[in-house]
C-alpha cells in the first residue's frame, strides 16, 4: 500500500495545478475559522456569529462538517485531474510497462481517495476541536467528544464523492469532461426528483414516500450523511416558534446512509477497475 501511495504522490507533488488546488482547499478548510470573526449589523444590532452557538460542543461537529464538506470540489479537481494526466502524460501506459498490474493501479488511486479524505477529516477535527476549545460554553470531556459521528459521515462522505470522481475520470479521460459528467448526474438526481414528485402529486407528506427512493442514488446518499444544521440552531428554532412553524428533523447521522455511500464508493472502483481492465490502452 505505501508504495502505491508513493508513486501518486510523487506524481502529484511535480504537478502545480495539483499542489495549487490543495492548498487552496486546506486554507479554505482553515478559513472556517474566520467565521468566529464576522458580525452582522441588523437593524442597529451587532450579531456576532460565534455568539450565536456555532462553535458550541457538540453542535460544531456537525456545523464544520457541513461547511467542510462544501469545499470538496477543491479536492474533486486534483482526483479527475489527476486521472487525466495518467492518460495526457502516458504515465498509465508507462506504469503497466514498467510491472503495474491493472489492479495496483486502480488501488494505487483508491489509497490516494483515501489518503485526502483521512488527511481532511483529520484537518477538520482539529480545527473543529481549536475552535470548540476557544469559543465553546460547554468544555465537559463527555460533551466534548460526543457526536463525533459526523467526522466519521465526513470520511465517508469525501471517499464515497472522490471515488465517484475517480470513475468518471476513467470513464471520460478529461478533467473538465469528469467535472461536467458529475453535474449532469446531479441535474439528472434532481430531475427525477422532480419526476417522483410529479408521480406523487396529490398525496399528503409526498416526500415521506420520495425521500426512501432517493435515499439511494450517489449524490443524494453522500448528502444525507450530513443534514443542513442551520435550523438546528436555538436562534432559529426560537424564530420558527415565533412565526408559528416548528422542526421535527433528525439531524443524526443514519447507520443505513453510511451503508448506502460505502457500498456506491465499492462499486465505483469496481467499475473503474472493469473499465481499465476491458479498455485496450
Amino acid at each position: 500500500m505505501f508504495r502505491l501511495l508513493n508513486i501518486e504522490f510523487h506524481k502529484l507533488k511535480h504537478n502545480r495545478a495539483s499542489r495549487a488546488l490543495s492548498i487552496i482547499y486546506f486554507g479554505l478548510l482553515t478559513s472556517i475559522a474566520l467565521i468566529a470573526a464576522i458580525r452582522f449589523n441588523i437593524f442597529g444590532e451587532t450579531i456576532h456569529l460565534a455568539d450565536q452557538g456555532i462553535f458550541n460542543f457538540p453542535y460544531i461537529w456537525h456545523f464544520n462538517t457541513y461547511v467542510a464538506a462544501t469545499m470538496k470540489f477543491f479536492l474533486l479537481l486534483v482526483i479527475v485531474s489527476m486521472m487525466a494526466n495518467e492518460y495526457s502524460n502516458k504515465t498509465l501506459k508507462q506504469n503497466l510497462i514498467d510491472g503495474l498490474s491493472k489492479k495496483e493501479f486502480i488501488l494505487s488511486k483508491f489509497y490516494t481517495v483515501i489518503a485526502f479524505a483521512l488527511i481532511s477529516t483529520v484537518f477538520v477535527f482539529v480545527v473543529s476541536l481549536i475552535l470548540g476549545l476557544i469559543y465553546s460554553d460547554y468544555n465537559e470531556i463527555g460533551i466534548i467528544f460526543s457526536d463525533l459521528d459526523y467526522i466519521l459521515a465526513f470520511f465517508v462522505k469525501l471517499v464515497g464523492f472522490f471515488s465517484f470522481g475517480l470513475f468518471l475520470g476513467i470513464l471520460v479521460k478529461r478533467s473538465a469532461f469528469a467535472i461536467g459528467a458529475m453535474f449532469i448526474w446531479l441535474i439528472i438526481e434532481n430531475m427525477f426528483r422532480g419526476f417522483l414528485y410529479y408521480s406523487f402529486r396529490g398525496i399528503k407528506n409526498a416526500s415521506e414516500s420520495i425521500d426512501p427512493i432517493m435515499q439511494f442514488l450517489p449524490l443524494e446518499s453522500m448528502t444525507n450523511l450530513i443534514k443542513e444544521p442551520g435550523s438546528r440552531l436555538g436562534a432559529v428554532r426560537t424564530m420558527a416558534e415565533k412565526v408559528g412553524s416548528g422542526f421535527s428533523k433528525d439531524y443524526s447521522v443514519q447507520f443505513l446512509d453510511i451503508v448506502i455511500v460505502c457500498t456506491w464508493t465499492f462499486i465505483f472502483i469496481y467499475l473503474s477497475y472493469a473499465l481499465l481492465k476491458k479498455r485496450d490502452l
